[in-house]
């Protein structure tokens, strides 16, 4: 018998491909943060001029996406916290209802970067970013690897939603080796 919550069940024929996805794109995320913050040791290098387009740099968020909703308090702090850790609770519940390897591989990876993020404004109070994208005068925003897992999984999840049936429901036997 299958384990559920509430009926629903909380494991299921896909959910250890997105649970190994997230854990690579959670535990690739860790380490280039302590590489960078412990090796190449980025707060104190400075701007670090990759090519004339994509610098490294030092940069502590402490709000979401675009530094939007900055949580300069604890409780700020713990209600985004709580909010990713409900958020990655939800798309744990939508993996184990998964049919589709894409969408497996997409939630995977936005768990895994989300769970990245929110180690990081456990333990420093705020995200590590190093990216730094620039032309002609404009900076997008700084970012790091975490967030570049939940980009592509939101973005697999939108290529999905637009090409219906392109990629396929998972047969049967497939799904007993999930």
């Amino acid at each position: 018998m299958a384990l559920s919550i509430a009926g629903r069940p909380v494991w299921g024929p896909l959910s250890g491909l997105g649970a190994l996805v997230a854990v690579l794109g959670f535990a690739s995320d860790r380490f280039h943060k302590w590489w960078m913050l412990n090796v190449f040791d980025m707060a104190d290098r400075g701007r670090y001029q990759v090519t004339s387009f994509f610098d490294l740099v030092m940069a502590w968020n402490k709000g979401v996406s675009y530094g939007l909703f900055q949580a300069e308090t604890t409780i700020g702090r713990i209600a985004l916290i709580l909010f990713a850790l409900l958020v990655v609770g939800g798309l744990g519940l939508w993996l184990a209802k998964a049919q589709l390897r894409i969408t497996a591989v997409a939630i995977g990876l936005v768990i895994g970067g989300a769970l990245g993020n929110v180690l990081d404004r456990f333990v420093y109070g705020a995200v590590a970013d190093f990216f730094s994208f620039h032309a002609f005068g404009f900076y997008w925003y700084i970012f790091n690897v975490a967030d570049i897992w939940i980009v592509m999984g939101v973005g697999l999840i939108l290529l999905e939603s637009a090409l219906p049936g392109v990629f396929g429901p998972v047969n049967s036997e497939q799904s007993d080796q999930g």
